[in-house]
């Protein structure tokens, strides 16, 4: 996990410094700098006055957590990269390349990708064919930006698990926050695509999208056998050795932690309110699963002293996700204070297999709300979690668990009123108990408590929430 960024421009040191400074909260351990001038690769951040002068450059402040640290992107021989995220299947892709005499000179996964991508383009694959062949071949949460040295391309995963933004002036950054710091006006890169920045300006291409997932509808048998198997490797894929759960005691994460607990040495997190819901849930399930339970119980006081610190990571006035925020921030805080660096997090079951309210009403807002989660969702709990310095790896959202979801016809999700009523069934199957598998679970914001404590918060100042959340963005960011 970390902090990517960069641009096309005259005379960049003065901006390349101020992304840095702005976003190294997003990785601690080292950074590293190519422009077309030099590079620089260092893991005292003093020396950013020594980043090398250029009109084209890429930089990365680095989380480690694949491979030595030993190694600092960007990494650099034909073109020029940085990457953002994990990529699980990154061993088995660079076997299948040193079979075919790619080399290598590191362990870590943004590597497979640079060789991956110039094997491609030495065999006469175009960067559009090349980087649609990367996205179906790559398992993994990641945002990349790679130069030829004379352009930038941008591309994210097909779910927008990890956020990438850019300008129109030509410059790129993890956060929206980077790009304000240097004045740019920050653009999401849309799952799925690729972003070219030259000189003349921003071309974009669609090269992917979750519809392309779809295939022929599964029987009811096989449709749970798929979400099962996909489910399990996901999730055996994203643990460590020591591995938290973002849990609230409900079916998503409760299905998470009962088969990382397979693998790993699991860790549950939850934050809340006391006596409220999902508090309560979490420990009741956790000692069923047998699970140890780490809680952080917030009141009023430590959700007001939280404020500034969530606003900052969402980067926008939205009372819902401040309120989502809250619980979040608290859990990963917990979790950073154990030095447990992964967690897991249940986001994307809920879109994949029916379990809102309003899907019952209109079922096709599914598929709508899948494709657009990237930037609702996902870049909320990202950064949240980046705040902390922990990694947040989300299941459901590996692309077999997204195409299992998306092959298994509507009245397997929504049955006789039940939401999400096969992936229960299948959590009875792998051995939850009727009870956990069968809640019906609030929203975060209502289950933790966070969004009554935020709304006695807005009223005593006088404000509605929404109001209350534009004053407490304006506060934060009235500088950018």
């Amino acid at each position: 996990m970390c902090l990517i960024a960069g641009g096309i421009g005259k005379h960049l040191k003065p901006k390349l410094i101020a992304m840095i400074n702005s976003g190294k909260h997003r990785g601690s351990d080292s950074f590293g700098v190519w422009t077309d001038g030099g590079v620089l690769k260092s893991e005292d951040f003093s020396e950013i006055t020594k980043v090398p002068d250029g009109s084209i450059g890429l930089l990365q402040c680095r989380l480690a957590m694949t491979g030595s640290k030993r190694f600092t992107q960007p990494f650099f021989n034909d073109f020029a990269l940085v990457h953002n995220g994990e990529i699980y299947n990154h061993r088995q892709i660079k076997e299948f390349l040193e079979r075919r005499g790619v080399g290598f000179e590191s362990d870590v996964d943004t590597e497979v990708i640079l060789r991956l991508l110039e094997f491609q383009v030495e065999n006469g694959s175009s960067i559009p064919e090349s980087v649609r062949t990367l996205m179906r071949t790559l398992n993994g949460d990641y945002a990349v930006a790679f130069s030829d040295k004379k352009n930038i391309y941008l591309f994210r995963d097909p779910v927008g698990i990890r956020p990438l933004y850019y300008s129109l002036n030509g410059f790129f950054a993890s956060e929206k926050k980077v790009l304000w710091s240097i004045g740019e006006r920050a653009i999401p890169v849309n799952p799925g695509e690729l972003v070219k920045i030259s000189k003349n300006g921003i071309e974009r291409i669609q090269l992917l999208t979750l519809s392309e997932l779809k295939g022929e509808p599964f029987s009811y048998e096989r449709a749970k056998l798929s979400i099962k198997k996909s489910l399990e490797y996901a999730v055996r894929l994203r643990s460590a050795k020591k591995v938290g759960v973002l849990f609230s005691g409900g079916l998503d994460s409760s299905l998470i932690a009962f088969l990382a607990s397979k693998y790993s040495d699991v860790v549950l997190y939850t934050a809340g309110a006391e006596g409220s819901q999902d508090l309560e849930w979490a420990r009741k399930v956790s000692e069923k699963l047998g699970l140890k339970l780490r809680e952080y119980v917030f009141d009023l006081d430590d959700v007001k002293n939280s404020l500034e610190k969530v606003m900052f990571a969402i980067e926008e006035p939205n009372p819902m996700n401040l309120a989502i925020g809250i619980p979040i921030y608290f859990a990963t805080k917990l979790a950073r204070e154990d030095n447990t660096k992964v967690l897991l997090i249940g986001q994307g079951a809920d879109e994949l297999f029916g379990g809102y309210a309003k899907y019952l009403r209109d079922p096709s807002l599914m598929e709508k709300d899948i494709l657009e989660m990237g930037e609702k969702n996902l870049a909320r709990d990202d950064k949240i979690a980046m705040l902390n310095s922990v990694e947040g790896r989300f299941p459901f959202l590996d692309l077999n668990v997204v195409r299992s979801g998306l092959r298994t016809p509507l009245e397997y999700k929504i049955h006789n009123g039940v939401r999400k009523a096969i992936l229960r069934e299948v959590a009875l199957e792998i051995g939850l108990p009727k009870e956990v598998a069968y809640r019906e679970k609030k929203a975060c914001q209502y289950g933790s408590n966070a969004q009554k404590i935020l709304e006695k918060i807005a009223k005593k100042e006088g404000l509605r929430l929404s109001q209350f959340a534009e004053k407490v963005f304006y506060e934060v960011f009235e500088h950018t």
